[in-house]
């Protein structure tokens, strides 16, 4: 049997990959029956001995291949790489993978397991319909308050709807940190309905992803929310000059990953230098992606002015950053 997770959110498909060892018992998804491979790096014949090793005291052995089908990705080549310089090896090592899982033994059950997977990915189009695909994409903002209210119910815990929909205002779609704050939530209030005031106090992911919110509004020219946005920041206790500092790395992060990407360098390549978690480098990406160079440069040199101006006293903190907040939103 074989199974294919794979998508950007990686929430969701550790929670199927979770589903699936359950369903095949301990005897089978932990012990000596369990393979674990780096698809980064794997070769056949580690394929090949992992998928066809017979069962240790069980019907059914566990093989888990990380990342293989990114491996086989299609990047754009330069216009002066000619097709004859492509290694055979390249263009013709998915396929031998691919005839591997088309033979499985039937006591091996293969789990693919990956991030963001073009659907014209060799590897992935040639084994589809050979396995039980599922595809994980990043919940949209109006399916997160019904998400949250299952989750908080699975907690055996209630929520108000005003509370619901500033988490997911607050904590966005990465859904490893909203499940680590709702379960923070359930024991805070101890019983009792989850109100708006309690997720103000209690989630730390808030003033990051607020950051986020801030930036946007202020590219898209929105000054209402960007300034409402920044008020939040500063109510909730975000100091002037942490912001101002935030609000900077927000945007070299974008016109690092943009000059990243004009490299042809891989996503995950960036992510790792950059040190940056799923969803920070999931809405830098989209910042970079949004905005034109020159326009990320010229936000970047204006905090920088209004660093200089605070710090040689020509405006105190919070007057400064009020006042670049809406001097961007005018650009």
């Amino acid at each position: 049997m074989l199974y294919i997770l794979y998508g950007p959110d990686d929430y969701s498909r550790h929670q199927a990959l979770a589903g699936i060892k359950k369903s095949l018992g301990d005897d089978v998804s932990t012990g000596n029956n369990v393979t674990s491979i780096d698809g980064t790096t794997v070769n056949i014949n580690e394929f090949k001995v992992a998928c066809e090793t017979v069962p240790f005291l069980a019907e059914k052995r566990f093989v888990l291949i990380d990342g293989l089908l990114e491996r086989f990705e299609l990047r754009k080549k330069p216009a002066t790489v000619k097709k004859a310089n492509r290694s055979k090896d390249d263009n013709n090592e998915w396929q031998v993978f691919a005839d591997g899982m088309k033979t499985l033994p039937e006591s091996t059950i293969l789990v693919l397991i990956d991030g963001q997977v073009d659907k014209k990915n060799p590897l992935l189009k040639e084994i589809a319909d050979v396995a039980q695909v599922r595809d994980f994409p990043l919940l949209k903002y109006r399916e997160l308050p019904e998400w949250i209210k299952k989750r908080v119910a699975q907690s055996g815990a209630r929520i108000s709807p005003p509370a619901v929909e500033l988490m997911a205002k607050l904590v966005g779609n990465d859904l490893w940190a909203m499940e680590n704050e709702i379960d923070k939530l359930v024991l805070f209030t101890a019983g009792r309905v989850i109100e708006e005031k309690d997720v103000r106090m209690i989630v730390s992911h808030a003033q990051e992803t607020s950051v986020f919110a801030m930036v946007d509004a202020i590219m898209e020219n929105k000054v209402g929310l960007a300034q409402e946005l920044l008020q939040q920041l500063m109510q909730n206790g975000a100091m002037p000059a942490y912001l101002l500092t935030m609000l900077a790395r927000q945007l070299r992060l974008a016109v690092l990953i943009k000059e990243m990407t004009a490299q042809r360098k891989a996503k995950s390549e960036i992510q790792t230098k950059l040190a940056l978690a799923d969803y920070a480098m999931q809405k830098s990406t989209e910042q970079a992606e949004k905005y034109p160079m020159d326009k990320l440069k010229m936000f970047y040199e204006k905090l920088l002015e209004t660093d200089i101006a605070i710090k040689i006293g020509k405006y105190d903190d919070e007057l400064a950053l009020n006042i670049l907040v809406v001097e961007l939103c005018q650009h």
